[in-house]
């Protein structure tokens, strides 16, 4: 490890519930999926079958419009509509609804590969696009582009195994019981990308899946598997390439202007699941944790497995929740309907009771401590771009580089006034781009 990323805070971990527990089928299917058409950065899939269609597992149901991944079904039945149903962002997506037969039945595209070896790097990033890979630890980056857009600029390929965010398990999980499809997608991955090394860097607080990815890696050269010190926001691509490599992606770069691609450990293995199966993504691994329910489990489930489905799967709520998050504590969204449903980057429900939220104030005021600027990994202002937030003064509050601003939510844990700073700068920069749109 070459230093340390700029900032970051120790917040609780709260793994200890999932950490140990191996990954689920579900116990019980759910007689219905709603599979998003947004899953992804980029225009929304244009659904192209419609209601009373019948479908298979693995059968694509909605084709790119420009930027974006082909999405597929992810059970087998019959489509009961076609329509905007509730989100996880709190705004209605429309939606492809399935009535599941319980068969199981597999399109006949998904057969594995007999010439894996013999494809070329265009070939791979071609079964990578028809997979519908996406980014499954954050913003649903389509993969294929993040691989063509990197090809003669990377010279570094780096795995994200930090899940640095409390509570969620399931990349863990994921490195201890699937290393080989891992190891295997980022050898594709290097195949795609013409070179002929990636670290896979993992917090020390999963020794247990260092150690076990350094053992299926052996005396082999080509992959490296490095512990880095556990700190939030580790996961974070820019902090991770920090951390591993020493060098700072500049403001409003991208990884690749610093020779760098990251890819989620889920999505690579997807990526193996993809190249080597013939699977595109239709399930992902998903952590159900919390105070609020019964019984904490990692699961692996169909895209568009409703959440209200996925918390009866951990035995239901245990009391009245305080709070249903898609995702982690630090950067998840509320949930205001548990009828809406798991994405591809859906990668944990946070149920948390009454004692496990945090402390709030009446009436939060500033008293200029500073703590936001020392822990903020983006090396921005928080307290200035709140104030300016709050004066609705939008021009300032972008020149201080609020779009710089990964709302990892570091900034508001250090807050000893409790000020809701990240949701402060959502609604600023939701503003800011309105207010561009009308420009």
């Amino acid at each position: 490890m070459k230093q340390k990323f700029y900032g970051g805070v120790h917040p609780a971990e709260h793994k200890e519930a999932t950490e140990h527990k191996p990954i689920q089928l579900l116990a019980n299917a759910p007689a219905q999926v709603v599979i998003p058409m947004s899953m992804h950065i980029g225009a929304p899939c244009k659904p192209v079958v419609q209601k009373g269609d019948e479908v298979m597992i693995g059968q694509m149901i909605g084709e790119t419009a420009g930027l974006g991944a082909p999405i597929h079904a992810s059970v087998s039945g019959k489509v009961v509509a076609v329509e905007p149903r509730p989100g996880t962002g709190g705004v209605p997506t429309l939606s492809v609804v399935i009535e599941n037969d319980f068969k199981n039945t597999l399109s006949p595209d998904c057969k594995p590969r007999d010439n894996v070896d013999s494809l070329s790097a265009q070939e791979i990033i071609d079964i990578i696009r028809d997979a519908g890979c996406t980014g499954m630890g954050g913003a649903g980056f389509p993969t294929h582009v993040k691989i063509s857009s990197a090809v003669g600029k990377a010279d570094t390929i780096i795995i994200n195994g930090a899940e640095c965010e409390p509570y969620i398990t399931a990349d863990h999980r994921l490195m201890l019981e699937q290393g080989e499809k891992i190891i295997g997608g980022a050898r594709f991955i290097m195949k795609a990308l013409q070179l002929p090394h990636a670290t896979i860097g993992i917090e020390d607080n999963k020794m247990d899946a260092v150690n076990h990815l350094k053992e299926l890696v052996g005396d082999a050269k080509d992959i490296t598997v490095e512990a880095l010190h556990t700190r939030y926001p580790q996961g974070a691509e820019k902090q991770l390439i920090q951390a591993i490599t020493g060098r700072e992606v500049p403001p409003g770069k991208l990884p690749a202007d610093v020779g760098c691609c990251v890819f989620n450990a889920a999505t690579t293995a997807a990526i193996y699941d993809a190249v080597a199966l013939g699977l595109p993504v239709y399930q992902r691994a998903i952590t159900i944790t919390g105070g609020a329910v019964k019984n904490p489990v990692n699961l692996i489930a169909p895209v568009g497995t409703p959440f209200s489905h996925l918390i009866e799967e951990a035995g239901g709520f245990d009391g009245t929740p305080a709070r249903v998050i898609s995702g982690g504590p630090m950067m998840g969204f509320a949930q205001y309907d548990l009828s809406v449903t798991m994405g591809k980057a859906s990668n944990c429900i946070l149920c948390l009771s009454k004692d496990e939220m945090p402390k709030t104030s009446p009436n939060p005021t500033c008293i200029r401590c500073a703590r936001c600027v020392n822990v903020c990994p983006m090396h921005l202002t928080p307290l200035f771009m709140n104030m300016y937030a709050k004066a609705r003064r939008w021009s300032e509050t972008e020149e201080l580089r609020l779009m710089d601003c990964m709302e990892c939510g570091s900034c508001q844990y250090i807050c000893p006034a409790r000020i809701p700073l990240v949701q402060q700068f959502r609604t600023a920069k939701f503003a800011i781009r309105q207010q561009a749109a009308k420009k």
